[in-house]
């Protein structure tokens, strides 16, 4: 199931982060895709703030990895942009991320994923486009969801640009 999700600005794309994260549970994963400019850390900033997390989000296209510990649960970003490789993506151990083992279990944020060599079994993988004028999401579940986060997404869907 896919659903397609008006964003006219950055803040309803912030907005619709800080709704996705009420939704979303301690081992969720978000996988996103866009061109550069499209949004994705805008929409990590929205999740951050949905998640009561008060340190600035920012993009970790230098540091690979940003972990924010506070909140209602951690959120883990990861920026692909910088590597090109599957072998240098893989020893970054993304895994270790969405498995929640070697580190609580919380939200788990790939920007760039379309570079991943392997995927989790379920995720939401959002795509940011911008066509004739008009910023949206493409939101596809992969797996098992929420019935909360398949209700928002309803909710989303039906909003007018």
């Amino acid at each position: 199931m896919a659903w397609q999700i008006p964003l006219t600005t950055p803040e309803a794309t912030q907005q619709f982060g800080k709704q996705l994260a009420t939704a979303l549970s301690p081992g969720g994963v978000i996988l996103l895709w866009g061109e550069l400019g499209a949004g994705k850390t805008t929409l990590v900033q929205g999740l951050g703030e949905g998640l009561g997390i008060e340190q600035p989000i920012v993009s970790p296209t230098f540091t690979l990895i940003n972990e924010y510990c506070e909140g209602k649960m951690p959120l883990y970003h990861l920026d692909l942009y910088r590597l090109e490789n599957a072998s240098a993506i893989a020893q970054l151990f993304p895994e270790t991320y969405w498995e929640g083992e070697e580190v609580p279990p919380g939200l788990t944020v790939i920007e760039w994923a379309q570079r991943l060599p392997y995927f989790p079994d379920h995720y939401l993988q959002i795509e940011l486009l911008f066509q004739q004028q008009a910023r949206y999401a493409l939101v596809k579940i992969v797996g098992d969801a929420e019935i909360p986060l398949i209700n928002l997404l309803e909710q989303w869907m039906l909003l007018k640009p």
